[in-house]
Formats: structure tokens, sequence, C-alpha cells
């Protein structure tokens, strides 16, 4: 892999639980060729704590997570994004701002566990289950030869992984 740091965003409506899981676990495993950020389109203002109690129980550090709006990101003085991924499926069919440098984006649409209701193991058993999901999509992507990779094959892998276990993603292929 190359010594080139890849920045990665990723979007949810409310930055509160999937796209959080997915800035704290792709910085914890991506070996400091990844620099991982996240917002949403309306965040909560507030990280869901159950997002941090599940990333803290697997040893993924949860230090400076915060929710905050992807207006942040679509500023001139913002890091440059490589990647920009959504991971609901309401951020993926909003009208994102245009992301300087035409980063390589997929969707990566997996449940949302805060919508889930019922007792804390319920609730517990879907966000371990989104941080399962997440994490398979980004080992998959780690392990991508993105220094090699041409931009047509590499749009089309990262759209595949989206498919992985979990994807929110139909048998037709929309969302």
């Amino acid at each position: 892999m190359s010594d080139r740091i890849y920045n990665v965003l990723f979007l949810c409506t409310g930055n509160s639980a999937r796209s959080i899981l997915g800035e704290a676990i792709l910085n914890h495993v991506g070996q400091g060729h990844f620099r991982a950020y996240s917002a949403g389109s309306t965040p909560k203002g507030a990280v869901h704590p159950m997002t941090l109690e599940t990333l803290a129980k697997a040893g993924i550090p949860i230090d400076g997570l915060r929710s905050k709006a992807w207006d942040e990101f679509a500023v001139p003085e913002a890091p440059k994004m490589d990647f920009v991924f959504t991971v609901c499926d309401n951020a993926a069919g909003e009208t994102c701002p245009i992301w300087p440098g035409h980063p390589v984006s997929a969707h990566w649409g997996i449940e949302d566990p805060a919508a889930v209701s019922g007792p804390y193991l319920a609730h517990r058993a879907a966000f371990q289950d989104a941080m399962r999901f997440m994490r398979n999509r980004i080992t998959a992507f780690i392990n991508l030869p993105l220094k090699t990779i041409d931009r047509m094959t590499l749009d089309q892998q990262v759209r595949d992984i989206g498919k992985l276990e979990g994807s929110t993603v139909n048998q037709s292929g929309a969302a």
C-alpha cells in the first residue's frame, strides 16, 4: 500500500451511530493509512450512548467522537476527501455538498441501530450487528490495492463492498 494517507468521510443523517462507527473503526484499524471522519446532514448533536458503549467494549477508542454537520467538510479549509461513503439510506438520497476533488463514493447502507426499540439486549444486539457489518466493509476496503487499482475498478469495488452482509440494498440493487 502507498505511504499516502487517504481521507474518508462517512455520512449519515443524524451522525450519531453508523457514521460514527465507521469513523472510529477505520481510524482504529486503518494502520495510519487512513484518516476517517463522519458527519450528518442534520446531526443529532450528540453521539448515541450505545454507539460509544459498543465501541468501547470492542476496545476501539472513543475520545474526540462528536456529532457534526457535513458542512464542516464542504468548506475550502476542510480536509480533501478521497472517499465518501453514505451509510444510511436517507443520506444517500439527499443532495450532498459538492466535495472538492471528486472523491470516490459509494452507498454502504446499514440498518439504523438507534431506531431499534425494545429491551436493552435487543438494542445492544442491533448496535453490535451494525458494528460487525461496518467492520466487515472496512476490512474489505482497507485490503483493496489502492496504489495500483484504476478508478473505474475502484468505483465498482467500493460499491460492491456496500452490498456485503447487512446491506439495506434490496435484490434489485436499489436502496
